[in-house]
């Protein structure tokens, strides 16, 4: 299985569905939880590393590594 790689302030894509009718989460927080924050109506959540890992379909954008 291929390892995901993805870092703080990425922009990634979900399985599942946002309510808001959005897929796409900012990563603001990481470590042995992630927080991710919706892009539509910016509710965040925190997970465990290995459920985002699961969950996470694709790296959507990258973060500007300045």
């Amino acid at each position: 299985m291929e390892n995901k790689q993805f870092q703080l302030n990425d922009i990634v894509e979900m399985k599942k569905q946002h309510p808001c009718g959005t897929n796409a989460w900012k990563i603001i927080r990481m470590g042995a939880d992630i927080r991710i924050k919706c892009e539509g109506c910016q509710h965040s959540v925190l997970i465990p590393r290995k459920e985002f890992e699961k969950k996470m379909k694709r790296l959507l954008k990258q973060a500007d590594t300045e």
